[in-house]
């Protein structure tokens, strides 16, 4: 067993019911995991020791949505919306072709390569989606891959309906929630649908969703990027644990995820790379809504890993507060995924923390785009 002490912290961000933040702490892990929190000048000898110079510490960040797996950019898809075109779904079908076309050990070096940048950035909880090979075996695939990196694996072969499916949807949706599902389960957690004019109905994703919760996997739904199109209810309807994006809602989309045990993870990176209006966080909170902040990596809409940068955006276009936003990207997301231990800082947790070069987690959305996070201590897959 290896401990280490993490000491001489200015400020500890704890999420403790009562006692968010705690001043003067230090906090004990073994072998990752928090064993002891309390004042520094009483914290218990350990192998190592970590110096946060009066810095501040957070939980690592749970990003509760990503798609990681995946080969080729999409660059200048980017640069033709920044020049005014609107985006669409239908830009999977580029990245859907150059990922078939990638080998296991090129898709393997590019999600490494994706993993160690979230890493970097405070990141210690990481779920990842397939979704960019839309074959059996691509799909099975990916999912294989992803779970050599994260235990948060989600099926998402119902992303878009690929180019050979275009004249016979049904086709696909039978594929998806049959031999799709059969093959992909045993390496996923759970199973998402894209629900959107350019992706999935209503209707298809019920289908596709009880299928995958009949083979014992948890649910997760994309609904509300571009329209408020009904998503939101069949989530609530069929217990999802999140439903993402949420940039479109109604009232009785709040009313009903306020009401449910469903997250409304917001993607915020999203907006910012596409140019849409940002969610309404704070409308959201006022409500009751458990809310979470994710960053959606993947290299159409958004390729950008950061969590600090998604926090920000957060602040600055969400009507959140620094605190809230930090909340709502580390609990927020443990919630989403339904994990317990990770995202807060307690004995028995296992998510890590992390170290900032500066003296509080405000500085975050303070000093945006500026590289805060000194060290990375602990975190699991």
């Amino acid at each position: 067993m290896s401990s280490v002490v993490v000491a001489n912290i200015g400020e500890l961000v704890t999420f403790e019911p009562g006692r968010p933040v705690r001043l003067g702490a230090a906090v004990v892990l073994v072998d990752g995991v928090v064993q002891w929190v309390g004042d520094d000048a009483d914290a218990p000898p350990a192998d190592a020791r970590v110096d946060a110079a009066g810095g501040a510490v957070i939980p690592g960040f749970v990003d509760s949505h990503s798609h990681l797996v995946f080969a080729g950019d999409r660059a200048a898809e980017f640069e033709a919306r920044m020049a005014g075109r609107p985006y669409t779904a239908g830009g999977i079908r580029s990245t859907v072709a150059a990922t078939r076309a990638a080998t296991d050990d090129e898709l393997r070096a590019r999600l490494a390569a994706l993993v160690a940048q979230a890493r970097a950035q405070g990141t210690t909880t990481l779920e990842i989606k397939s979704g960019y090979g839309l074959t059996i075996a691509d799909e099975e695939r990916a999912l294989r891959l992803a779970r050599e990196v994260t235990d948060e694996t989600t099926f998402l072969g119902a992303h878009v309906v690929p180019a050979e499916y275009a004249d016979d949807r049904a086709a696909y949706v039978d594929l998806v929630r049959g031999p799709m599902l059969a093959a992909c389960a045993p390496h996923a957690r759970w199973i998402d649908v894209f629900i959107d004019s350019g992706a999935f109905t209503v209707d298809e994703a019920r289908l596709i969703l009880q299928a995958g919760r009949d083979a014992g996997l948890g649910l997760r739904v994309h609904a509300g990027q571009l329209a408020a199109d009904g998503g939101v209810a069949l989530a609530v309807e069929l217990g999802a644990a999140s439903v993402d994006h949420c940039t479109h809602l109604t009232d009785a989309d709040v009313e009903a995820l306020a009401g449910s045990d469903t997250v409304a993870t917001l993607l915020p990176l999203v907006e910012f790379s596409t140019r849409q209006p940002y969610p309404d966080a704070r409308r959201l909170l006022d409500a009751g809504v458990a809310v979470a902040i994710a960053t959606d990596c993947n290299p159409g809409s958004n390729f950008s890993s950061s969590m600090p940068l998604a926090l920000a955006l957060a602040v600055r276009e969400m009507g959140v507060t620094p605190l809230e936003a930090l909340a709502a990207a580390t609990v927020g997301g443990a919630r989403a995924l339904r994990r317990s231990g990770v995202g807060e800082v307690r004995v028995g947790s296992s998510g890590g923390v992390v170290v900032l070069d500066a003296p509080s987690y405000t500085w975050m959305a303070y000093r945006v785009g500026v590289p805060l996070v000194r060290e990375v201590v602990g975190g699991v897959r």
